[in-house]
Parts: structure tokens; C-alpha cells; sequence
């Protein structure tokens, strides 16, 4: 139910996910607090793209139940999607559309001002330095640029929660920069940010909570400063 929990931009409860006899995650409960940055850490394999995937919906989930800003993932989904921004770490863009397309998709499904749409597509292009690939396919990018068009759509619309995973992943060192500069000034608005990454330093720089998955569980959680020191006394 909208406004159940004001503080919060995201609250998971008892979430498990199978595939096949699998089980993915198990018992996962957690809350991030509204306008905060989380890096969300863990081994390969320890649930971290499942969590995001199961978040947007791409996954499905056997139990527990999803909140993003009050609107339930169940009850209300069409409103819930409209919460949240997601950039995956492999680019899923459509063969059938241009890049400018792809952003034009986004605008309509967010319902951007056409202006705003415009402003934020020139800046962001300029940026990445695909102004001379507007009109391209994706089959005619590289993967650097095609995860460069997958992060400009990500963050073109106003969302509560934006979610990424290993959003550094294929980018040259100046579109390194930028994205860490385009995550910090997200998070300067407001916007709440889970991240998912191998380069911790980078996120370290980024991020002031830490969600840690092992195994897929929830098996700690804190501010990303103590982390070392939790690292220090596990087996990770």
C-alpha cells in the first residue's frame, strides 16, 4: 500500500527465488532508505543479478513480497515498474531500433516532457561520445557503446530507485569517469541507487551503505565504511 513505509525506497521481506530445484535466493530481507546509495556486494555467483532481475520482475519469485516506495510489486505492478530504472550488465537493446529510438522508447514508457527527453539525450550523448551513432543499430556498435546507450536510457527518466549491475562493465576509462560522475549527481537529487559491482573501489567512492549476499542470503549490511573490517572477519 502506498505510504506504508515513507522511509524506506525499497523493502524486501522473506524473498526466495528458485530455478528449476534450484534455489537462487533464500530468506532475503532487507530496507533501503530513501535518497541513499548501496553497493550491493558479494562473490560471482552469490545472487546479485538474480536480487536486481527479481526486483524489476524479469525474475520470479516462489514467496516474500517487494515494496518499492510503498507500491507492491503484486498489487500494483505497472505502478511499481514505473519507480524504478534498471541498467543490466549485459546491454538488452532491440535490433529493430536505432539508438535514438531506444531513447525516444524510453521517454514514451517514463512519460518525459519532450523537452526534458531532448536536454538530457543531447547531454548524455555528447558525454559518451555517440553523437555520430544516433542512427545506428546496435548490431553496428561495439559492446562499450552499446552499454553507453544501455546506461543513457537507464538514467534519462526521474526515478525514486534506480538499480545497476557492474555498470563499469566494457567502458573505456573517460566513460568511466562520467558514469561515476552521472551516479553521484543522481544521488545528489535524491535519487535512491543500488549498485552492483566487482570494482569496489570505484563504488566505494559512490556508495554509503553495503548490502552483503553470500550463497544467496543476506548475511550482513552496513555502512560501506565498516565493510573492510566485515571482510576482514569472514571468509570472503
Amino acid at each position: 500500500m502506498k505510504g506504508s513505509d515513507s522511509m524506506n525506497a525499497l523493502r524486501i521481506d522473506n524473498l526466495q527465488v528458485d530455478i528449476g530445484d534450484q534455489t537462487l535466493l533464500k530468506d532475503i530481507s532487507l530496507q533501503v532508505k530513501k535518497g541513499s546509495v548501496v553497493a550491493l556486494l558479494g562473490h560471482n555467483g552469490a545472487g546479485k543479478s538474480t536480487l536486481l532481475r527479481t526486483i524489476i520482475g524479469m525474475n520470479e519469485k516462489v514467496k516474500g513480497t517487494i515494496e518499492v516506495c510503498g507500491h507492491d510489486m503484486d498489487s500494483a505492478f505497472l505502478t511499481y515498474k514505473r519507480h524504478i530504472s534498471y541498467l543490466p550488465e549485459e546491454p538488452m537493446l532491440l535490433s529493430e531500433l536505432t539508438v535514438d529510438q531506444h531513447f525516444q522508447m524510453y521517454g514514451l514508457a517514463y512519460e518525459m516532457r519532450e523537452d526534458i527527453l531532448e536536454e538530457r539525450t543531447n547531454m548524455y550523448v555528447t558525454a559518451f561520445e555517440l553523437e555520430d551513432k544516433r542512427d545506428h543499430y546496435p548490431e553496428e556498435l561495439s559492446k562499450g557503446m552499446r552499454q553507453k546507450v544501455q546506461a543513457i536510457c537507464a538514467c534519462l527518466p526521474d526515478v525514486p530507485l534506480l538499480l545497476i549491475d557492474e555498470p563499469f562493465m566494457g567502458l573505456d576509462i573517460y566513460a568511466m569517469d562520467y558514469m561515476e560522475q552521472m551516479l553521484r549527481q543522481k544521488a545528489s537529487e535524491g535519487v535512491t541507487i543500488m549498485i552492483s559491482s566487482h570494482q569496489l573501489e570505484l563504488i566505494r567512492n559512490i556508495a554509503d551503505e553495503f548490502i552483503l549476499l553470500q550463497h544467496g542470503t543476506c548475511i550482513e549490511s552496513g555502512a560501506i565504511d565498516t565493510f573492510d573490517t566485515i571482510k576482514r572477519g569472514s571468509d570472503l
